[in-house]
């Protein structure tokens, strides 16, 4: 259904809080350069929102104006943003109608649903995430680089799969895999880790489970098969400092285990013995 933009007859007067207004809704900036922009914001249940910057005064108003409407119209939804000409952006556009649908405000493209939520990253890009992790995405911004999904965090780029234990270059439906095969849907109980350690892989035999663990120098060395999971990490762990050690120039990244004190780690470490083809490497 087609839904047009019409300024509603009786609107929520906004509070002027900033000098050199010009039209409703609208005020005039200036960058760094001297040259001039315009701003523009509007107020909706108490809550002064930003609507972003515009190259003109009548852009700024007509941002301004839709925003008005799209808070006073129940009918418009997400979907109705691509049927006609916004001036609005497409995140700020979700985030009032959450607003105004759920009583929350987030500058991150959020909808809530019940006992979840959406992230619409874009029109074609919907991310369905656990309640629990609501406050995270809430206050960052998610990215999308050569198919991987990412937010900055403290300054580095963290792929949204880490919060899961999946590591870097995971491969989908080898080191872990989607239960429903829908691979936009991240809640926790839709994603199966199969591989969560650096340099270890499950291998499933007729039903009998074991672990090979394997270490990339020049080529791929075989660490050890292994009965446990953990097990395998640690042996890869012990494989990485001998030959950090023997001087190898190999930046690897060494795995961290979870849930285990640190006694048990090191009398497993101990009781791990490194191949003969990896001693005879470095010498």
């Amino acid at each position: 259904m087609r839904h047009s933009i019409e300024v509603p007859l009786q609107t929520q007067e906004e509070t002027d809080v900033e000098e050199n207004i010009i039209k409703k809704g609208v005020f005039q900036a200036t960058k760094k350069d001297g040259s001039i922009y315009y701003r523009s914001s509007f107020t909706f249940q108490n809550k002064h929102i930003s609507l972003g910057s515009f190259a003109s005064e009548d852009d700024g108003h007509a941002a301004y104006t839709e925003a008005l409407t799209l808070s006073a119209t129940p009918d418009l939804s997400i979907d109705d943003y691509f049927e006609a000409p916004r001036i609005l952006p497409f995140g700020k556009w979700v985030s009032i109608i959450n607003f105004r649908d759920n009583k929350i405000y987030f500058k991150t493209p959020i909808y809530l649903r019940r006992k979840f939520f959406e992230y619409h990253y874009s029109e074609d890009l919907v991310l369905k995430f656990d309640a629990d992790d609501l406050f995270f995405y809430s206050t960052h911004t998610i990215m999308k680089r050569g198919g991987h999904l990412f937010v900055a965090d403290y300054g580095m780029q963290l792929n949204i799969l880490n919060r899961y234990g999946i590591k870097n270059f995971a491969v989908a439906g080898k080191d872990y895999r989607f239960v429903n095969g829908d691979d936009t849907d991240f809640r926790y109980a839709n994603i199966e880790v199969i591989n969560r350690y650096y340099g270890v892989t499950k291998i499933n035999e007729q039903g009998r489970i074991h672990y090979l663990c394997k270490i990339h120098i020049r080529g791929d060395y075989l660490i050890g098969r292994f009965k446990d999971e953990k097990e395998a990490a640690i042996a890869y762990n012990k494989a990485v400092d001998f030959l950090n050690e023997k001087g190898i120039p190999i930046q690897f990244t060494k795995n961290y285990i979870d849930n285990m004190e640190g006694d048990e780690y090191i009398e497993l470490y101990k009781k791990i013995r490194l191949p003969k083809k990896i001693r005879d490497y470095v010498s």
